[in-house]
């Protein structure tokens, strides 16, 4: 099965349409102002059109976002699924996807093993995962800071669980990060940038390459067992 990837942090029609051809599933919209990765709403709802249109499921991800926020992307973005990657608690989780009735992706932030155990009262609410690094001390950003972490720490993880696998992933290391974990799904962002924000279309290609290189070489060893 092919890996899914997720493109996130895209701004600009260019970016979307290449994360289309090159076979992503997901595009990703950030509203946090404190990103460089933000989009306004109406930005957001324009390029969402232009995902659409070319086949890609888009994603909504906010930060501790209030009603109100949420209210105003999903009427006017009309994504596919909410990815909430701030302190949101269960509650606020099961009221999200019940208020809207879309999928929701929780973020979780990880560094040691028992980062693991916070996402134990979310199985069965959220309906996928999404594993970053923690940020480091001061950041104002949850995630899109080029960090990664132990990937071994997912051996510990329940075989049942959907997620996708985030944080300093770039075309030089994902082919490690796939082997070590065997995760379904990654989150790219910064890893295809040439400067904050700005997505390259050339890196952009080279990660896609480097994870489907991942695969066909996967299956050339299991062939010749």
């Amino acid at each position: 099965m092919k890996t899914r990837i997720k493109m996130c942090g895209l701004s600009t029609r260019e970016a979307v349409e290449r994360a289309a051809s090159l076979g992503a599933v997901w595009a990703g919209f950030i509203f946090f102002p404190k990103s460089p990765r933000h989009v306004t709403v109406a930005t957001a709802a324009d390029l969402a059109e232009v995902a659409r249109r070319a086949g890609l499921k888009t994603v909504a991800v906010t930060v501790d976002a209030d009603t109100e926020q949420l209210d105003r992307i999903v009427a006017e973005m009309k994504p596919d699924m909410l990815q909430l990657h701030g302190a949101e608690t269960v509650a606020q989780v099961r009221a999200v996807k019940a208020r809207h009735g879309l999928p929701v992706m929780k973020a979780f932030a990880i560094r040691e093993a028992a980062d693991l155990y916070a996402l134990r009262p979310y199985v069965g609410v959220a309906d996928m995962f999404l594993f970053d690094a923690k940020p480091p001390r001061g950041s104002d950003l949850p995630g899109g800071n080029g960090l990664s972490f132990d990937w071994r720490l997912l051996a510990a993880l329940d075989p049942g669980v959907d997620y996708m696998l985030s944080g300093g992933l770039t075309k030089d290391n994902v082919g490690e990060a796939l082997a070590l974990t065997g995760a379904g799904a990654v989150d790219i962002s910064s890893g295809i940038e040439r400067a904050p924000g700005i997505k390259d279309l050339d890196m952009m290609d080279g990660f896609v390459q480097a994870v489907r290189t991942y695969e066909d070489n996967r299956h050339a060893t299991a062939g010749s067992v």
